[in-house]
């Protein structure tokens, strides 16, 4: 029998290249982490460039595969989803805003401000133009996407719906065989970077009471949901958590959502849920709800503003929880799909020239993100089941009885 290699995850790599990253900064000399860091520039200018071409791809055939033929169930799903999402991050904002003030001190501030100055330069750099800035990819993703629903199967559409999905596939190869086997050096070099300035220490002294607080809005949030649909379809709600639990874990080891589709199918069946229903809304919410995603990316955004002092406020952050809510149909699939998706959003938080997606904050964005990416994964997966209960209850007390009465 031939021996399954061993494959080490990407959380596992990141957290080496975290430590490999501080050790490179805090023994090596200068001009080796300027070689380290030249090489984490260049990367971060290749996904500055990729990224829009990821959103036009994977945004466009995630709207282009909505069609389901199910009408009223596809807008009751898509609008819970949404709001799910919207409540989610605003709440994660709210929190986060106030408790960690609570445990990020003026000295540790301060201390991090001194250092920003103190970035090591690279050896040189590339230019890479993008073919399309963020904005651009978004609009026309949409109008690409929301064509080939209506057209796909009569008697345009096919052609396009086919390219593009050879375009998605060409995209998701890049991402599986370059961008995400390199992220690990794309974040070395960031904290080699850091560690020679002085940051490290000082941020990572915060960043472990961030992980913590995260964690426990990711609970609260599969409680909330839960507690909704069990009032909706009048079950008992901790009947409902107990039943999503194998899904939930598989989540954390998968870290995507569409992987953990068919063990969550069950769980669904388990809660009760009808053959019709679950086939419909599980894999539908596996792609359009990230309630989990959305709370750990508002909570690390909040947090990095405070730790740099950047402004932050409900003004900046409704518009992007808004948009990114709409943008991360193209997260599902892949470990940290959602933070790749959210990068060129950062602008929002962030401002234009800190905000960008190649940058150091953004960097650290990632890292922050990827360490908790399987239990956001858990959360918007559990979320899922919880909607499909709800769905349910809709269908089987409007839709259905609404349909046999006429």
């Amino acid at each position: 029998m031939e021996k399954k290699k061993f494959k080490l995850g990407l959380l596992p790599r990141l957290i080496i290249a975290i430590i490999i990253g501080i050790l490179f900064g805090q023994f090596l000399p200068e001009w080796f982490c300027r070689i380290v860091v030249t090489a984490s520039t260049i990367f971060s200018t290749f996904l500055s460039f990729v990224i829009p071409l990821m959103i036009l791809a994977y945004v466009t055939m995630g709207i282009a595969n909505l069609k389901n033929g199910a009408g009223k169930l596809l807008l009751i799903t898509v609008v819970i989803a949404y709001v799910s999402t919207l409540i989610a991050g605003s709440s994660s904002y709210l929190v986060s805003s106030n408790l960690f003030t609570s445990f990020m001190s003026a000295d540790v501030l301060e201390q991090i401000a001194a250092t920003a100055d103190n970035s090591l330069e690279t050896y040189f750099s590339l230019d890479i133009p993008v073919l399309l800035d963020t904005l651009s990819a978004v609009v026309l993703a949409f109008m690409l996407g929301l064509c080939l629903s209506t057209l796909r199967g009569k008697t345009i559409g096919d052609t396009l719906y086919n390219s593009m999905s050879d375009f998605s596939g060409i995209i998701d190869k890049v991402l599986h065989s370059v961008i995400i086997p390199l992220l690990p050096l794309y974040i070395c070099g960031t904290f080699t970077n850091m560690t020679k300035s002085g940051q490290t220490f000082a941020i990572l002294g915060v960043l472990w009471k961030v992980f913590l607080v995260v964690i426990v809005m990711h609970l609260v949030c599969i409680l909330f949901q839960f507690l909704v649909a069990g009032v909706v379809s009048k079950k008992n709600p901790f009947t409902l958590i107990k039943n999503q639990i194998p899904g939930y874990t598989t989540a954390l080891g998968t870290q995507s959502s569409a992987a953990t589709i068919p063990v969550n199918l069950q769980c669904a069946e388990a809660d009760g849920v009808s053959d019709e229903i679950r086939n419909f809304v599980v894999p539908l919410c596996a792609n359009i709800h990230m309630a989990g995603s959305m709370i750990t990316i508002t909570a690390c955004a909040t947090a990095v503003c405070l730790m740099n002092q950047i402004p932050i406020g409900l003004s900046t952050v409704i518009p992007f929880i808004m948009t990114l809510g709409i943008a991360m149909v193209a997260s599902p699939g892949a470990p940290g799909g959602s933070i790749m998706t959210a990068l060129p959003f950062m602008y929002m938080i962030f401002g234009v020239e800190a905000g960008d997606p190649g940058g150091s904050l953004c960097a650290i964005m990632v890292a922050l993100y990827i360490t908790q990416d399987s239990f956001g994964t858990a959360c918007n997966v559990s979320g899922d089941n919880a909607i499909g209960v709800i769905v349910e209850t809709i269908y089987q007390k409007f839709i259905k009885k609404s349909h046999a009465e006429a």
